[in-house]
């Protein structure tokens, strides 16, 4: 069997609700600041070299990935048309 929760007699929904707003007001505005003192204080930001070392790596291996997808599709395409459709002609 479940149970319903109904507030106490005489308290009023809107002193529950008004409680709860304030509440999730101070709570995000905690959460916020936290937030703001973790990015600051404790993340540790790469520095700008670090970062254009990191982009250009990025940059590099993409480039090589899709080169490789160009030579396997590439391949794939000849073997298709060579071997296949001649079989099928």
């Amino acid at each position: 069997m479940v149970e319903h929760w109904s507030p106490k007699p005489g308290v009023g929904s809107s002193s529950l609700s008004s409680r709860a707003n304030r509440k999730g007001i101070m709570g995000l505005k905690t959460y916020i600041q936290e937030a703001y003192n973790e990015l600051v204080n404790k993340v540790s930001w790469p520095s700008w070299k670090e970062l254009q070392n990191s982009a250009i790596l990025v940059l590099v291996t993409t480039f090589i990935f899709a080169i490789v997808l160009l030579v396997m599709d590439t391949t794939f395409s000849h073997l298709m048309t060579d071997v296949v459709y001649k079989i099928l002609e």
